[in-house]
């Protein structure tokens, strides 16, 4: 049999702040030798992942105007045309979905388009899973005819990182594992803190088998297949100029937080912190949330504060006069 010169592509899943960016730096900084083009969707009107994802010599691009799954399957299509075009080819695709893709969808993109599938190999679906909250959302009451999407996420997974084990006991660990085996009883499980998995496991193990797919799901390759998103889950997505004051910024993310942490599915940020001439990367998941000093701001960089809030039911208006409350000469 000849050898599959295809260049292969990884599917990065999970649902909100599971910590796929964090397996996705993981993978940019490991010394595998390999060049992987890295493609990022953000579900929001801010984009701040470009700031999350480390400095690394791979290029990332990114889509911030709609869900991969969906509106935006052409601008993907489109995005990894142009690689294909280019002289410098790479050795692997990565792609990271929003946390409220289904991966149905974008794993049909290499079979329904010609060109891309005799130049690419989807390789493997690989869905990260936060241990702490993955129960909560898998039990999730549905509007008639809307998806669960950590379901379908886990279901549809070829390896499954468990993440995030340190935050929850053995005992929680056993059921998490029991309820996605219930799911999906092939996929490996890969418990992990910080995303630190063996990269051999789910990088280039030609793990995706369509025939398999398609014996489970028929319809798999029908192009008018339809996904429809939980209207109540929405994106507020905030930038402004300005300095950040810490205390004030803690008080408000404090009260927000437990006021509505169960609401918000993930929260995150780049901001600018008053006297500190470095970027602020703050992010949540419900009611847990840190922050940490990062890179310098470049002299050449506007220094606007961006957040994103995804969950449901929001309240633009209370986000965004809350945030601004918090800018250097507000007012308190």
């Amino acid at each position: 049999m000849p050898t599959d010169q295809r260049i292969p592509v990884t599917v990065l899943t999970g649902f909100l702040g599971s910590g796929k960016t964090t397996l996705l730096n993981r993978i940019l900084t490991d010394r595998h030798g390999l060049r992987i083009a890295v493609i990022e969707n953000e579900f929001g009107e801010v984009g701040v992942d470009d700031a999350l994802v480390l400095d690394a010599e791979e290029e990332v691009f990114e889509m911030n105007n709609g869900c991969i799954c969906c509106t935006v399957r052409g601008d993907l299509i489109r995005i990894l045309g142009a690689l294909l075009r280019r002289k410098d080819r790479f050795d692997a695709i990565l792609v990271e979905t929003t946390g409220l893709a289904d991966p149905a969808p974008v794993a049909q993109t290499f079979f329904v388009d010609d060109t891309l599938r005799a130049q690419l190999r989807l390789d493997a679906i690989v869905t990260v899973v936060d241990a702490k909250h993955v129960l909560a959302h898998l039990d999730e009451v549905k509007p008639d005819g809307v998806e669960n999407e950590a379901v379908e996420q886990i279901a549809f997974a070829d390896r499954i990182v468990l993440n995030k084990t340190d935050l929850v006991g053995p005992g929680e660990i056993a059921e998490v594992t029991g309820r996605i085996r219930a799911v999906n009883a092939s996929a490996a499980v890969l418990p992990a803190v910080r995303a630190d998995v063996d990269l051999r496991q789910i990088l280039d193990v030609r793990a995706f088998d369509l025939d398999t797919v398609l014996a489970d799901e028929p319809d798999f390759l029908d192009p008018d297949a339809e996904h429809q998103h939980d209207q109540s889950v929405t994106s507020v997505g905030i930038e402004a100029d300005g300095a950040v004051d810490v205390p004030r910024l803690n008080d408000w993310l404090g009260t927000l937080l437990g006021r509505r942490g169960p609401d918000l599915f993930r929260s995150k940020g780049v901001l600018n912190l008053a006297g500190d001439d470095r970027r602020y990367v703050f992010q949540g998941v419900h009611m847990l949330h840190d922050g940490e000093l990062g890179a310098p701001w470049r002299e050449t960089e506007s220094r606007r504060n961006r957040m994103v809030f995804i969950g449901r039911n929001l309240d633009r208006a209370e986000l965004e006069a809350g945030f601004r409350a918090c800018l250097v000469g507000a007012g308190a």
